[in-house]
């Protein structure tokens, strides 16, 4: 894959995988307790953290054959169609419930936010490591890069809408809808990649 590709990939990748995230952000943002700080550095730590696991996962599949490799492209597929009959059945997802965060010392606080995002990052792993063990170190390095970058986006994106109200709500509304296709279609890409 060239070096457009790799990120376009990593930046729809991210996306779709953290969307969800977004919500969670605003929260943050939105309790004046955390500060902007606190809530950037917590995100980091956890998205970290999920590549961290995720690269751990792809070196253990480095050690199955290349043609079963191919077959981790199913398990975005199963996460999609799982979205999917979970919005027919609920009508829409539940965004993350963040009542209840424990107060602790302002000096831990960003441990929360990097306990939610990792504790809310199933999909995340289930689709980075068959992205990771389908590329090169250069890709992966490229694609951790590119989401580092994004995370700083993410972070201001969640930012700027808890102060634009007008902008949150069609992204509540919409915007679970739109993962499940994302992660079907990424699902499809890695099994392409694989066979084709």
């Amino acid at each position: 894959m060239d070096t457009i590709g790799s990120i376009g990939l990593a930046v729809v990748v991210f996306a779709s995988t953290n969307i969800d995230d977004i919500f969670v952000l605003m929260l943050f943002f939105a309790d004046r307790s955390f500060t902007p700080v606190q809530v950037v550095l917590g995100q980091y730590v956890g998205i970290g953290l999920l590549v961290g696991l995720s690269l751990m996962g792809a070196l253990v599949a480095l050690l199955v054959p290349p043609a079963a490799i191919g077959l981790l492209g199913l398990v975005p597929i199963a996460l999609g169609i799982k979205k999917l009959l979970d919005l027919r059945r609920q009508g829409q997802l539940q965004d993350a419930d963040q009542e209840g965060i424990p107060q602790s010392r302002v000096s831990l606080r960003f441990l929360i936010v990097s306990a939610v995002t990792v504790s809310n990052g199933g999909d995340n792993i289930g689709v980075y490591v068959p992205l990771f063990a389908n590329s090169t170190r250069g890709e992966i390095i490229l694609i951790t890069f590119v989401f580092a970058v994004m995370v700083g986006i993410w972070c201001g994106i969640g930012y700027a809408l808890v102060n634009s109200s007008f902008i949150s709500e069609p992204i509540r509304r919409f915007g679970h809808r739109v993962l499940p296709f994302v992660l079907i279609g990424l699902g499809l890409y890695i099994l392409a990649e694989a066979y084709l």
